[in-house]
């Protein structure tokens, strides 16, 4: 195991800020649930700890829903749409649908498009996400940034310590399979030298145009894409 590790301690600030963004995220998450949506999951450093100002409140559903269901539970209950994304990382993956609820983009609620596979739900294992539930209890979970370091959760803030070259303690400490944590470690540096444009498909909905024509589009113009979302029926 590397022998680098740094311990960071919380200030009166950092911890403010970490339930700002919480209270920020459980809000979106009671939203959906009163409207019948199972088990959205709050992750990244939200649910680690590792707060920014610049930090995103991701809100996750993991199953595929009616995008259309969505919007319209978020717009009734106060949200406005600023944008909706599709996300393809790259051809293998399952493509996601993001729903923007600031101008800045750091208030999301992303679904997939299909059923996520085996090593895409441990994903969010790797990152850390949390439930309703652990952010009721003040829960902080292990998971890794997108610097590449594991943030293990303390009373007084977090330890970190580089991924790269402990990639089997990391494995064990998330418990997620080493071809995830390769995985990932693969797409965050492409991600860190390429900046989005290492996405396979980043696209925005038009807002003159209905989210089932733009899927219709896309099906069209990618095969790969077509793929992914074939077998939940958005292809014609």
């Amino acid at each position: 195991m590397h022998s680098y590790t740094r311990e960071v301690i919380y200030s009166d600030e950092h911890w403010a800020l970490l339930n700002r963004k919480r209270a920020e995220g459980l809000k979106i998450i009671d939203t959906l649930i009163r409207c019948g949506f199972s088990n959205p999951i709050l992750h990244g450093s939200v649910a680690r700890g590792d707060v920014s100002e610049n930090s995103d409140v991701d809100v996750s559903l993991l199953c595929p829903y009616s995008v259309g269901m969505i919007k319209l539970c978020l717009e009734r209950n106060g949200y406005t749409i600023y944008d909706i994304k599709i996300v393809q990382p790259t051809p293998k993956h399952t493509p996601k649908v993001y729903i923007y609820l600031d101008p800045m983009e750091k208030h999301s609620v992303s679904i997939p498009l299909a059923e996520l596979n085996y090593i895409e739900l441990e994903y969010y294992k790797f990152s850390g996400f949390i439930t309703k539930e652990d952010i009721s209890r003040g829960k902080r979970v292990r998971g890794v940034n997108k610097r590449l370091l594991l943030i293990i959760p303390t009373e007084r803030g977090h330890i970190e310590m580089p991924v790269i070259g402990n990639e089997g303690y990391v494995s064990r400490e998330l418990g997620v399979p080493i071809e995830v944590v390769k995985d990932r470690i693969e797409a965050l540096t492409r991600r860190a030298e390429e900046g989005h444009t290492g996405l396979f498909i980043e696209k925005s909905v038009p807002v003159f145009m209905e989210f089932e024509q733009f899927i219709e589009k896309l099906c069209r113009e990618n095969s790969a894409f077509r793929k992914a979302v074939i077998s939940r029926g958005l292809c014609a």
